[in-house]
C-alpha cells in the first residue's frame, strides 16, 4: 500500500477539539474548507465522531444520484447501440459509414466542450453544474426520437456529447470533496457501477420496446429515446436538488460532523473547494509527466470503450441472433463490467496498487480481443465468450479517474487535468467506432485486432505510470502524514502536487 493511502485510514474516530491555527499565505488562495474550520473553532462536541458511521451516512445522501446520473449518461450513449438492431437504419436512411459518423461526433462534441467546461467546474459549483447538464442531455435524448434523417440524429447527439461532457470530471471532484483517497476508490466504483448496469438495463429496456407492433404511434426505437430523455429529465432535477456542493453546505450533517469529515480529508491535501482561477496550473498540468501518462493510458484503454459501446449488439447480431435475441445476449457483458468494478475498488481499499489492479483487468480483455478475432463465427460460445470479456477493460477506466483525483493537488490544476482525462475518453471513443469500417464486414476483424494491440499498450504505459510514481516520491519526504498534521493554513492553500514538496503520489 502506498504511504498516501496508509495516511488516510489509521483512525475510525476522530477528536475535533483540535481547529486549524492561523499561518502565512493569502485568504484569497485558501480552500473554503480551511476558512470554514477557521470560522468553526468553537464547534460545540461532547463525543469523538464515529467516521464509520459518517461516512455511511454520507454514502446513502450522495452515492445513489451519482450512481443515476452515470447510468443514465452510458444509457442516453448506448441506445443507439441498440437502435441498430431496431430498425434506425432503415427508418432513417443510413448509408455506408453514417451510423459510425454518429457514434463517434458524439465524441467529438463531448470532447470539443471539455476546453469550456473546465473554466465552468472552477467557477460554477460542481453539483449544480452537474445536475443541470443532466437536464439538458436529457432534453437531447428525448429530441433524437424526433430524428428524421442522418442529419438530425447527428445534430442531437452531437449535443448529447457537449452536455455529457461535465459528467466525469464532476463525479471525479465531488467525490473528492467527501472521501480520502483510499475511501474514493470503492466510491469511484459505486457510481461507475453504472456502466455495467447500463448494459444490463439497456439491453432489456432495447427488448422491451422492440415489442411495440408496427402500428405503434412511434417507432420502437423513438420510444425508446423519449422514455430515457424524460427520465434523465427528472433525475437532473433531483441532482440539483438534493446533492449539496460541497460538505459545507450539506443540511444534514451537523456541524461538529462537517468540522470531523474536513479534518478527516485534509490528508488528501488536495482541497475541497477553490473558487480562484489560477492559470499557471494549467501551465504545469501541461508540463507534468504523469498528465500525459495518464491521457495515453485512457485513449488506449478507450477504445475498447468505443467498442464495447456502439458494436457490441451489432457483433452479436452477427452470430447470426435475431434483433431481440441479441439486445438479451447483450445483458451479460454488464454483469462483467459490474464484477470488475468491484473487484478492482474494493481491492484498492484493502491493497492499493492501482496500477496492478489495471493490468488484471486488461489480460481478460486481451484474451477476449483474441477469441473475438481468430474465432470462426460459427463458434458462436467462444465468440460471446470474446465480446463478453472485453468488457472487463471498462473497469480499470473507474481506477484512472480515481488516480487523477489522488495524484492532483491544486483546484484549477485538478479541474483541467480531470478534463483532459474525460477528453482523452472521448478520444478513444471517436477512434474506436471508426475502426468500424463498412469494407470489413460482417467480420470486422480490424477493429477486432484494434482490441487486443490497445488493451496491450495500456498495459505498458500503466506499468510506466506506476515506476514514476514511486520515483516521484522517493524524491519527497515521508513524514507528517497523520490527521492532524495537515490542519495548518499552509495545508489548505491549494498548493499543486508539485509545489506540496510533502505530497504524496498514490500508486
Amino acid at each position: 500500500m502506498s504511504s498516501s493511502d496508509r495516511g488516510s485510514s489509521k483512525e475510525d474516530k476522530v477528536d475535533i477539539q483540535e481547529a486549524p491555527t492561523e499561518g502565512p499565505g493569502s485568504s484569497g488562495d485558501l480552500d473554503t474548507a480551511w476558512k470554514y474550520l477557521d470560522a468553526h473553532r468553537e464547534v460545540d462536541h461532547h463525543e469523538p465522531i464515529d467516521l464509520a458511521a459518517l461516512r455511511r451516512k454520507i454514502d446513502w445522501h450522495i452515492v445513489p444520484l451519482m450512481f443515476l446520473c452515470y447510468t443514465l449518461q452510458f444509457l442516453d450513449k448506448v441506445i443507439l447501440n441498440y437502435a441498430a438492431v431496431m430498425g434506425i437504419r432503415a427508418d432513417l436512411n443510413l448509408q455506408d459509414n453514417d451510423f459510425s459518423n454518429i457514434a463517434t461526433f458524439l465524441f467529438v462534441g463531448l470532447l470539443c466542450f471539455e476546453v469550456p467546461n473546465i473554466y465552468f467546474l472552477q467557477k460554477v459549483p460542481a453539483a449544480k453544474w452537474l445536475g443541470l447538464n443532466v437536464i439538458l442531455w436529457g432534453t437531447a435524448t428525448a429530441c433524437g426520437a424526433a430524428a428524421h434523417n442522418y442529419q438530425t440524429l447527428l445534430v442531437s447527439r452531437v449535443f448529447l456529447g457537449m452536455f455529457e461532457a461535465t459528467i466525469a470530471p464532476s463525479l471525479m471532484l465531488i467525490s473528492s470533496q467527501w472521501y480520502t483517497k483510499s475511501e474514493q476508490a470503492p466510491r469511484f466504483s459505486f457510481w461507475y457501477l453504472g456502466l455495467g448496469i447500463g448494459q444490463i438495463v439497456g439491453g432489456l429496456v432495447s427488448y422491451g420496446f422492440q415489442h411495440m407492433g408496427p402500428g405503434s404511434a412511434l417507432a420502437g426505437w423513438r420510444a425508446m429515446f423519449l422514455v430515457l430523455g424524460v427520465v434523465t429529465v427528472i433525475v437532473g432535477s433531483c441532482v440539483v436538488l438534493f446533492l449539496p456542493d460541497t460538505p459545507m453546505k450539506a443540511r444534514w450533517l451537523s456541524d461538529s460532523e462537517k468540522v470531523a469529515l474536513l479534518k478527516h480529508v485534509s490528508v488528501n491535501q488536495t482541497g475541497v473547494e477553490n473558487r480562484k482561477f489560477r492559470g499557471k496550473e494549467i501551465l504545469e498540468a501541461l508540463m507534468d509527466p504523469q498528465v500525459y501518462l495518464l491521457l495515453l493510458a485512457v485513449v488506449l484503454l478507450s477504445v475498447s470503450s468505443g467498442v464495447v459501446t456502439t458494436y457490441s449488439a451489432t457483433l452479436i447480431r452477427n452470430l447470426k441472433f435475431d434483433p431481440k435475441k441479441a439486445a438479451l445476449m447483450n445483458t451479460p457483458s454488464g454483469a462483467v463490467s459490474i464484477f470488475f468494478t468491484l473487484f478492482v475498488g474494493f481491492g484498492i481499499r484493502m491493497q492499493s496498487h492501482r496500477w496492478a489492479f489495471i493490468i488484471v483487468c486488461i489480460i481478460p480483455a486481451i484474451l477476449g480481443g483474441g477469441l473475438m478475432s481468430f474465432l470462426p463465427t460459427s463458434n458462436r460460445a467462444g465468440c460471446l465468450a470474446g465480446i463478453y470479456l472485453t468488457n472487463a477493460v471498462v473497469a480499470p477506466l473507474a481506477i484512472f479517474y480515481n488516480w487523477i483525483m489522488a495524484n492532483v493537488g491544486g483546484a484549477t490544476k485538478r479541474a483541467f487535468a480531470a478534463a483532459l482525462i474525460s477528453g482523452s475518453f472521448s478520444l478513444g471513443n471517436i477512434i474506436g467506432p471508426q475502426t468500424f469500417q463498412a469494407r470489413d464486414e460482417p467480420d470486422y476483424r480490424p477493429a477486432k485486432i484494434a482490441v487486443m494491440g490497445t488493451q496491450a499498450g495500456c498495459a505498458l504505459v500503466t506499468f510506466v505510470l506506476f515506476l514514476y510514481y514511486v520515483w516521484q516520491n522517493k524524491k519527497r519526504t515521508s513524514e507528517n502524514e497523520s490527521e492532524d498534521a495537515f490542519m495548518s493554513q499552509e495545508a489548505w492553500s491549494g498548493k499543486t502536487d508539485r509545489e506540496n514538496k510533502k505530497f504524496r503520489y498514490a500508486y
